[in-house]
């Protein structure tokens, strides 16, 4: 199992992203934010296909803070059901990995 993962979530407007990503880093529970976007989305949703404008987050953060991350998420998130999906970081350079645990090691 790897150490490392990066998360990613959508919200519907630049404005929502901001304040998720910066939600999230200003409490540790991710190193950093990329928000990317807009992007276009093709999915179900209540049994419809649709495709809509998204503003896509990539967040990175240790394994043992996802859960934190991913309750901090689902209460802040706009939508009710919001998508959030963590891939492991298989590898990265030391200095990036030491800045991500450095990053979202809680203050004591």
């Amino acid at each position: 199992m790897t150490d490392f993962v990066q998360v990613s979530t959508a919200t519907e407007t630049r404005d929502q992203a901001v304040e998720l990503a910066r939600s999230v880093v200003s409490e540790r529970l991710a190193a950093g934010a990329q928000i990317i976007g807009p992007v276009t989305s093709a999915f179900w949703h209540d049994g419809e296909f649709g495709t809509g404008e998204e503003w896509q987050l990539l967040l990175k953060t240790q394994q043992s803070r996802y859960a934190e991350l991913e309750t901090h998420l689902l209460k802040h998130h706009p939508w009710q059901n919001p998508e959030l999906a963590a891939v492991p970081i298989v590898a990265g350079s030391k200095g990036c990995l030491e800045w991500i645990t450095a990053s979202t090691t809680p203050a004591e």
